[in-house]
């Protein structure tokens, strides 16, 4: 339930704000090729989960497969996460005044990797990450690892290869400080989220 929750939520999400971008910008936010390796990548740390603590509280009553609950999950936590993608374009463009699709792309790119794998922590569990409920040490070493090669892969051949450009370290503060913005403003939301449906994994 973990993984499902996560993958059609963040999926959800990435797929809004492509087609949002897509209409706004007059180039794509990311390329099919590096939209692949880009999911590769967060989809290697999600598969770490299988290894993943669980809370107590989850296990004392059997839990029932419920269309609608994943659907209620998608839309919330999709939205929310669509939402600060539309951060991070507004930021590329506004902000940093970047008008070069092979930049753009590849902050894109990095964002979306890091974002995912901080976004993984929030929803693996109900209760606070990391303070209240604390990850399988596989699962800390992947995100860790996998954010790293994220940031790393456009300054590589492969890098290079799909299209990403090595880009100034001063873009780590998008890459980074945004997913951390996330982090509290989707512990906030997972409160609001818990009242109006009285679960969350």
């Amino acid at each position: 339930m973990k993984y499902i929750k996560l993958a059609i939520s963040f999926n959800f999400g990435e797929v809004s704000s492509v087609i949002i971008a897509s209409v706004l910008l007059p180039f794509l936010p990311i390329t099919p090729i590096q939209l692949l390796v880009q999911s590769l990548l967060y989809d290697l740390g999600q598969l770490t989960l299988p290894f993943d603590n669980v809370d107590k509280e989850y296990l004392k009553m059997p839990k029932k497969w419920d269309v609608h609950s994943l659907k209620n999950f998608m839309v919330f936590m999709g939205a929310l996460s669509s939402s600060f993608d539309m951060i991070v374009f507004a930021s590329i463009w506004f902000i940093f005044g970047i008008r070069e699709a092979a930049v753009f792309q590849t902050i894109w790119f990095s964002y979306g990797v890091v974002s995912n794998l901080v976004g993984m922590h929030i929803i693996r569990t109900a209760k606070k990450p990391f303070i209240e409920s604390n990850a399988h040490k596989v699962v800390y070493a992947s995100s860790i690892i996998l954010s790293i090669v994220a940031i790393i892969v456009p300054y590589t051949a492969l890098g290079h290869f799909i299209g990403l450009v090595s880009n100034p370290i001063s873009y780590l503060s998008i890459i980074l400080g945004v997913p951390l913005l996330y982090c509290f403003v989707a512990l906030f939301a997972k409160k609001i989220y818990i009242r109006k449906y009285g679960e969350w994994i």
